[in-house]
């Protein structure tokens, strides 16, 4: 097994892992783009499959019938951390690559996985999270997803410079780093990514952010999935920031900060003095003027002026009401 910090081969062996639960939209398409990779190493593609309710099973079937890269193992709890550590440990290649039922990447991404992993001296790398829209609505939170105005400045959703960064979209590491610091943590459902990554930082690894590395993600497809997303989001985070409180910032604080103060606004407008609405009103002046700089297409407006305050005030609603029950005693 190659240690850490030792040089990769030329062509290491790669095992992509995906945790896949009720995805038969997306699955297909996500596989075959793996399938697709101009990789000339060894490499493998390593499903773990939730109890889907879909057709994503037997979706998943016929893919490894059709080609022996492609193996299947059992995630009897559905949960994303469980089904990374099953992949994590059916795999005995030099790296792992992270890839999600809803994310494409590129033909080139496995070599260039690679050669910033080799070039950086990182034990993980990632880049930019590219979402894609099919559907008016989709293209519209792709949008969203794709601006500071919708979730903040992180390079992994807007772009940047190449860089050590905090944590990246994904992920391929060096499989032995992610052991040694024990796998991803499964008493997160979700926010395990960001969780790994603090230790792996904290065990003296790097993280390391490449633009070229841009993956197509597919976005939820309406406003209950999308409210669904964003609050276990919020949620979540507020986990992550209980456990390493050194890690909170001003992004973080942002979305149930504008919650808080917008609806306390319309009370006190509507009880005290109607001077006391003007909180309220620069926050929905701001999300009425937003869309303009968000997307050039304007059939997006009348859309985004309702995604936007859902992406913020779910991600809000989630962090403030996230109890300290979610979690065992020993995370706090």
């Amino acid at each position: 097994m190659t240690s850490p910090n030792a040089p990769l081969a030329a062509l290491p062996g790669i095992s992509v892992i995906l945790p896949v639960l009720n995805e038969e939209a997306h699955l297909e398409e996500s596989i075959r783009a793996i399938l697709a990779q101009n990789y000339t190493g060894d490499y493998e593609i390593i499903v773990a499959l939730g109890p889907s309710q879909d057709l994503t099973s037997e979706i998943a079937a016929r893919l490894s019938e059709e080609n022996s890269r492609i193996i299947l193992v059992s995630n009897p709890t559905g949960r994303t951390a469980a089904g990374l550590n099953l992949a994590l440990h059916r795999s005995h290649r030099e790296i792992i690559v992270r890839v999600d039922a809803h994310a494409e990447i590129p033909p080139h991404y496995l070599q260039l996985v690679v050669e910033i992993l080799a070039d950086s001296g990182a034990v993980n790398v990632g880049g930019v999270m590219g979402a894609e829209g099919v559907t008016l609505f989709e293209s519209a939170v792709a949008a969203a997803m794709r601006s500071p105005f919708g979730v903040g400045g992180s390079r992994f959703h807007i772009g940047g410079k190449a860089g050590f960064v905090d944590t990246v979209y994904l992920g391929a590491f060096l499989r032995q780093a992610v052991v040694d610091v024990g796998g991803f943590d499964e008493r997160f459902i979700r926010a395990q990514d960001w969780e790994l990554n603090y230790r792996l930082r904290e065990n003296g690894g790097k993280i390391y952010f490449d633009p070229r590395l841009h993956v197509t993600y597919r976005p939820r497809p309406n406003f209950r999935r999308l409210a669904k997303q964003y609050f276990e989001y919020g949620r979540w985070r507020r986990v992550i920031a209980r456990k390493y409180p050194e890690t909170i910032n001003y992004r973080y604080l942002a979305p149930p900060l504008a919650l808080i103060g917008t609806v306390l606004s319309l009370f006190a407008g509507a009880l005290i003095n109607p001077s006391l609405y003007l909180p309220a009103a620069t926050y929905f002046t701001f999300i009425a003027i937003t869309p303009l700089f968000i997307s050039k297409d304007l059939a997006h407006y009348p859309v985004l002026v309702f995604i936007i305050p859902t992406m913020h005030f779910s991600w809000g609603f989630g962090f403030l009401t996230s109890p300290r029950k979610l979690v065992p005693d020993s995370l706090r």
